[in-house]
């Protein structure tokens, strides 16, 4: 549904954009002058719209044509590219040397802004990485988001948390590296519980040497990077070799490790006949989303996959596609196998190449297999990507409907005139009457809209006033009307910006509270948008004029809705009021003793680090604070 209102919203900005351009595009003087200065160089631009955020980023092999394309007559023009016209209010660029440069630093910028217009990765994060930190003499394995040039070895990227971690496990399983933290020194008295169920050969008290421990390191990144062959060979002389020393017990473990990961291996896809490093990638699209799934082939078997979502993808080529996802997926990762398989062609295939190749070090090759085994592989891919695209519209249907459901109950069971698109929920926090705040959080659609929450420091109430507080931060409140995308921290009192009106605002309190919400409302002039109140003894919602409370339905997905939002905003508040009240805390225990200024008590913090540890200190100590003497420094003690 959200899908189908943003198609309906963009063709009517498209609309109104025919009917009233020109035939002969107006840019504005300051663009125009911009436009004027543009070099016949390679390089990237960046577009960006009012609010100074990056909406577009691209490369071209002369930025003078390129980005001046934009500005000429709208007709045309793809409807993707019209509304991104729209809303450019100023562009900068940086100049390359060269059109290779020029794709990787695209590829960079668009995994660091995530611009709405350009083909990304869902994820805006890091993606994780398994780490060997081969560099330390006794080396661990264990997951790390960020990839730095330290000698250590990575793998990776994964698409999630759950995906490494099962990597992980598995190697830890297979194989018995240390994972503690630990300093190793060799001279414990005793190992931990690992090594008594296999899970480590306990360097820590000496019953392995450093050769031994590297050896199973080796083993860990050869079985990484699909080279079971090897640790099988390996793991199988060290066997023969202990029995013939009759070293039975230490043969029979190293017996049980071989089964372990020859049924793992037995569970690895046979996927080549051919022994070649490969990464096999699949693709299916559905609007605005696009799904790849990856299957990494090392040797002649499949050792893993994953599967990554990308955004932005409407009205764009599937080679296009696959071409930004190969330089943002590669860009990260820290190994480029020697075969790229595709199912079609990506843009600029030659200039891609390159930079793979540059990136492994040897020759790596982007093709579209037409048939045999490799054409099989990218065909089950693609089938997968398929499926993992189904499931993942399923899930999210899921949960869409059961928001719609909500919403929609919510309505009917408020007699709301339109289903509440926007709830604003208001919730206050003071212990008995100090540092009193109160906090509104928004939901847009049913799901939290972060970036839109305030929070408000109460001026002109004392005393335990709930009614009153909350009479005044509406007020406050109302005399806002389109949010702007700010954080949390962001000043209301401060801000010219208008804030997008309510369908619906909830007051966590009873009757009292609803009524001074309501009349402040009045004042402000937006008694029209309905106000109810939730009273947390039995859920009960008060709305104005009815005596009777409205009970929502147990288990009704419109009551789990209103639960999650009222917890929200008092998750919100109270986090808000321990911050104002731990600053109030300081300066109250501290400002009322006499002598003691900005800087005697800017001293004493950066010594003892807070009031608590002034507190703990002794006389003597607090003495020899620089500006302080025996005298004060007990007026202090007795202070605090």
């Amino acid at each position: 549904m959200l899908q189908q209102d943003r198609e309906g919203l963009r063709r009517a900005h498209l609309v109104n954009w025919n009917s009233m351009a020109p035939k002969s595009s107006t840019v504005p003087e300051k663009i125009r002058k911009q436009l004027d200065a543009l070099p016949a160089k390679p390089g990237v631009y960046i577009f960006r719209n009012a609010k100074g955020q990056v909406i577009y980023v691209g490369k071209a092999a002369k930025l003078k044509d390129r980005v001046r394309s934009y500005f000429g007559s709208p007709r045309g023009l793809q409807p993707k590219v019209f509304e991104l016209r729209q809303r450019i209010d100023d562009f900068e660029y940086i100049v390359t040397g060269n059109a290779g440069e020029a794709l990787i630093l695209e590829a960079t910028l668009i995994k660091r802004h995530q611009p709405f217009f350009n083909i990304r990765l869902k994820d805006d994060k890091r993606y994780p990485y398994l780490k060997v930190d081969v560099q330390n003499p006794w080396p661990r394995v264990f997951i790390t988001r960020k990839v730095e040039q330290d000698g250590a070895r990575y793998f990776g990227p994964y698409a999630s948390a759950s995906s490494v971690r099962a990597t992980l496990d598995l190697v830890k399983k297979l194989f018995p590296w240390r994972s503690c933290t630990k300093e190793i020194t060799g001279n414990d008295a005793r190992p931990c519980l690992d090594y008594y169920i296999k899970r480590c050969i306990a360097p820590c008290t000496s019953y392995c040497t450093p050769e031994e421990y590297g050896e199973v390191i080796d083993q860990v990144l050869w079985f990484l990077e699909g080279k079971t062959d090897h640790v099988l060979s390996r793991l199988r002389k060290q066997m023969d070799e202990a029995s013939e020393q009759l070293e039975f017990e230490r043969a029979a473990m190293i017996r049980d490790q071989l089964k372990a990961i020859e049924r793992t291996v037995e569970r690895q896809t046979v996927a080549t006949t051919r022994d070649e490093d490969s990464d096999i990638f699949g693709i299916t699209r559905d609007g605005d989303q696009a799904c790849v799934q990856v299957f990494f082939v090392r040797g002649q078997q499949m050792i893993g996959r994953d599967h990554f979502v990308l955004e932005g993808t409407n009205e764009e080529d599937e080679s296009a596609v696959l071409s930004n996802f190969l330089l943002q997926y590669y860009e990260g990762a820290q190994y480029v196998p020697k075969l790229v398989l595709v199912p079609s062609m990506v843009d600029e295939a030659e200039t891609v190449e390159e930079l793979l190749t540059e990136k492994r070090g040897t020759k790596s090759s982007i093709r579209v297999p037409e048939r045999g085994e490799k054409r099989r592989l990218v065909e089950l891919a693609n089938d997968n990507a398929r499926e993992a695209l189904d499931m993942l519209r399923v899930r999210w249907l899921a949960d869409q409907t059961k928001t719609d459901q909500a919403l929609e109950q919510l309505q009917e069971e408020l007699a709301l005139p339109d289903v509440p698109h926007r709830i604003e929920c208001y919730d206050n926090s003071n212990i008995q009457g100090s540092n009193p705040v109160s906090s509104m959080v928004v939901f847009v659609d049913g799901k939290p809209a972060n970036k839109q929450y305030r929070r408000f420091k109460v001026k002109t109430v004392e005393g335990p006033d709930d009614y009153a507080t909350m009479a005044e931060v509406i007020r406050r409140r109302f005399r806002h009307a389109a949010a702007p995308e700010g954080a949390e921290e962001y000043d209301a009192e401060r801000s010219e910006e208008r804030w997008d009106l309510p369908d619906l605002v909830i007051i966590d309190g009873g009757k009292g509270q609803l009524a001074a919400a309501r009349e402040a409302m009045q004042e402000m002039g937006v008694h029209h948008i309905p106000v109810v109140g939730l009273a947390k003894r039995h859920e009960e919602v008060f709305v104005p004029d009815e005596d009777e409370p409205i009970i929502l339905p147990r288990g009704s997905e419109g009551l789990y809705l209103v639960q999650r939002v009222r917890d929200e905003a008092h998750r919100f508040a109270i986090t808000y009021h321990r911050k104002v009240r731990g600053k109030s805390s300081v300066q109250s225990a501290l400002d009322t003793i006499p002598g003691i200024g900005p800087k005697r008590k800017k001293a004493l913090l950066r010594k003892f680090g807070s009031v608590k540890g002034i507190r703990e200190a002794e006389v003597d100590d607090i003495a020899s604070t620089v500006g302080f003497t025996k005298t004060l420094a007990e007026r202090v003690k007795q202070g605090v």
